[in-house]
């Protein structure tokens, strides 16, 4: 039996082993194995004091004499795009680190590579397979997490022809589901902003996303149009797009000020570009024209008025891939499974509904 290493737990400074576990949780060391391997096989009981035993000991199981016992890596491949110029990337953090949390606990790491963009596709999108080829061709990782999922995505075809077993953060955006993925309701948070909007007197709201074409942009406008209709509420030549970019969105907006009195976009980054095109025309947004984003990046907080934003509940994404991809690990056969999160709108002040003469109220979600 191989032996493994520990941060603590032995007595002694001893290293915590497969035995201890067994010994303490007073079962045999193959039921410790089947816990960690093949938890499905154990009772809910004894998977919880085995679960015990090894929470009280820190074990943590030795990666290179497991790699070498199942003939695997025990490495999750997940590319990452290099940030563009006007992008907010630390949305992604919680993902990000939720990702290689609930991987380490599952006994794997995650591999970050380098993918280039996808042009055309929205803001983080990725593109092309050839990464992916060569870290299968060296047999570099077990399995995959993607992410910037669009229409005409070649990487799910791709590894769902050669049997590899991957999650996306994002749905496939086509008329054929592949695989499993985990995505955000981008229709329910935009649809929340207008429902909010409208709650506050605004009757001419208009949406600023990126051009269409894009899976997740196309939801997010969704999500605006139908709010609007649902209220009665025109949407004629309120639809606008930008690239996700401050300076084409202000540009963009300096055209469409005239007659609006509330603007719903499609990523923070966008609601940026609202705020400069008001600060422009001599306007406040907030005061005169009410602005709600989409992501609830850090900024979000710190912009003066604090931004109105859709948050995305990312730590709960980076979880359910991973839980995802594991059960796809151990039963290859079973039917795919999505599941689609829904966000929350938290009001700040360029959107908070103000008393007369009082002051503007705190965030709200």
């Amino acid at each position: 039996m191989a032996r493994t290493s520990s941060s603590g737990g032995g007595k002694a400074g001893r290293p915590v082993t497969l035995a201890l576990v067994a010994q303490r949780a007073g079962v045999s060391t193959q039921t410790v194995s089947n816990a960690l391997n093949s938890p499905e096989l154990l009772a809910p009981g004894t998977l919880a004091r085995v679960q015990e035993a090894i929470a009280e000991l820190d074990y943590r199981p030795h990666r290179a004499a497991r790699s070498l016992r199942t003939r695997s890596s025990l490495l999750i491949g997940y590319g990452v795009q290099p940030a563009s110029s006007g992008r907010s990337t630390p949305v992604l953090d919680g993902f990000l680190h939720a990702l290689s949390d609930s991987a380490d606990r599952a006994g794997y790491r995650i591999l970050l590579f380098a993918e280039p963009a996808a042009e055309g596709a929205g803001p983080s999108a990725t593109g092309g397979t050839g990464d992916y080829d060569e870290l299968l061709r060296e047999q570099s990782v077990d399995a995959f997490v993607l992410s910037g999922t669009h229409r005409g995505d070649p990487r799910p075809g791709l590894l769902h022809k050669r049997g590899v077993p991957f999650v996306a953060f994002g749905r496939s955006w086509s008329a054929r589901d592949t695989g499993d993925w985990v995505d955000v309701d981008g229709a329910y948070g935009t649809a929340a902003a207008v429902d909010h909007l409208v709650a506050a007197g605004h009757r001419r709201i208009a949406f600023l996303g990126w051009p269409r074409g894009s899976g997740s942009g196309d939801d997010r406008a969704r999500g605006w149009r139908e709010a609007m209709r649902r209220h009665r509420l025109s949407v004629r030549d309120l639809r606008l797009s930008s690239v996700d970019d401050v300076d084409a969105a202000r540009d963009t907006m300096r055209r469409a000020l005239p007659g609006v009195t509330a603007v719903v976009t499609a990523s923070d980054t966008l609601a940026l570009g609202c705020y400069r095109a008001l600060w422009d025309a001599g306007l406040s947004p907030g005061e005169d024209v009410a602005v709600t984003g989409f992501d609830d990046s850090p900024a979000a907080a710190l912009l003066s008025p604090s931004l109105s934003s859709v948050h995305q509940p990312l730590e709960e994404v980076g979880r359910a891939c991973i839980r995802l991809l594991v059960s796809r690990i151990r039963n290859p056969g079973a039917a795919p499974e999505q599941i689609l999160l829904e966000p929350s709108l938290v009001v700040r002040d360029s959107s908070a509904v103000r008393s007369a003469g009082g002051p503007a109220p705190g965030p709200q979600r």
